[in-house]
């Protein structure tokens, strides 16, 4: 037979649930650090093992400014191809798991492979069909206004024309990475299904760059997903600080480059000999044989001028049986010169 409460023991359970309740002090959270710091100072911040953070936040700034150098010559190659202004601009840096990424990408789209020797491994850039497009109807010959966005694979035409605009972007990666490393970025398949291609495991980290594409009235994401075991030799010397040493450097190559290009360039050259005036009525009464008086020596120097700038006084000459000029000295800026 069960227990039956009896009349003391119904009151004493009443009395007990109208007394407060004492709650008891719970014990300090202890934390093991090789530093001893004031627990009242320390955030503690929930970490999620499924999506470890194996990228800092200065290597995130600095990847993230890397590809604002790729999103300004992309948009600018674009904008010379297609005859119109083209933006692209860095939406967000972050990192995830690869099957994380897949799932939020839509299908059918435009899924490349991206070579990049001599590192390991193969990076994705994804083209939402709301900038494919676009661009597709740009080329040939649309204006955009009222396109329609087919939900389906691309065709074979479809794909060689965004293979083009595809290798310009892969042109203008190559260059933005010179300051960290030298990397040769190619284009290799392209696939319309995400879910299909599997570069890295499902949980492997990736980081995503995220960009912003606008041309006129059309706007629509892309992304670049570059797996951390590719960049992984590349990540000690990537931080913020290094980026600014490398980018000045980078700059200096550049300007070394543009010098280099220029060096090569075909000037015109011109010789003033001697000038003069004269009348309309004598310059229609000149025949073959006459001759043309001026008050300029032989002796005296010549002006040179440089695509029809003057930029040197000459003396006239001969050298190995041919007409000469010595450059005396360049002219100054604002000088009037002139032979007279």
């Amino acid at each position: 037979m069960p227990d039956i409460l009896g009349q003391d023991d119904i009151d004493a359970l009443l009395n007990a649930a109208q007394q407060p309740v004492v709650e008891e002090a719970a014990p300090p959270a202890q934390i093991f650090s090789r530093v001893r710091r004031d627990r009242e100072k320390i955030e503690i911040r929930p970490y999620d093992f499924k999506r470890p953070e194996r990228i800092s936040k200065d290597q995130m700034r600095a990847l993230e400014m890397l590809h604002e150098t790729f999103a300004r010559s992309f948009g600018a190659s674009l904008s010379g191809y297609l005859r119109t202004i083209v933006e692209v601009r860095v939406a967000s840096a972050s990192q995830m798991t690869y099957a994380e990424f897949t799932q939020t990408l839509a299908n059918p789209t435009g899924y490349a492979l991206v070579r990049c020797p001599p590192l390991e491994g193969t990076m994705c850039l994804e083209m939402s069909p709301l900038v494919i497009y676009p661009i597709i109807d740009r080329l040939l010959g649309g204006n955009t206004k009222d396109l329609f966005i087919p939900q389906r694979p691309m065709t074979l035409i479809e794909t060689r024309i965004i293979q083009k605009i595809i290798s310009r972007g892969m042109a203008a990666l190559t260059e933005a990475w010179q300051g960290i490393h030298p990397i040769q970025f190619s284009l290799g398949e392209i696939e319309s299904n995400p879910q299909l291609v599997q570069i890295v495991p499902p949980n492997e980290t990736v980081v995503i760059i995220a960009f912003d594409v606008r041309m006129s009235n059309r706007a629509g994401p892309m992304h670049l997903c570059i797996p951390y075991a590719a960049i992984e030799p590349l990540m000690e010397g990537l931080s913020a600080q290094s980026w600014f040493v490398t980018g000045r450097r980078g700059a200096s190559d550049a300007q070394d480059r543009l010098t280099q290009g220029l060096g090569s360039a075909q000037v015109e050259l011109s010789a003033t000999l001697a000038t003069t005036t004269i009348s309309l009525s004598e310059l229609r009464q000149l025949e073959v044989g006459d001759l043309i008086a001026t008050n300029h020596a032989a002796s005296d120097p010549c002006l040179l001028e440089v695509e029809g700038k003057p930029k040197f006084m000459v003396e006239l000459g001969q050298h190995r049986g041919s007409r000469a000029l010595r450059i005396t000295r360049a002219t100054i800026p604002g000088e009037r010169v002139g032979a007279r």
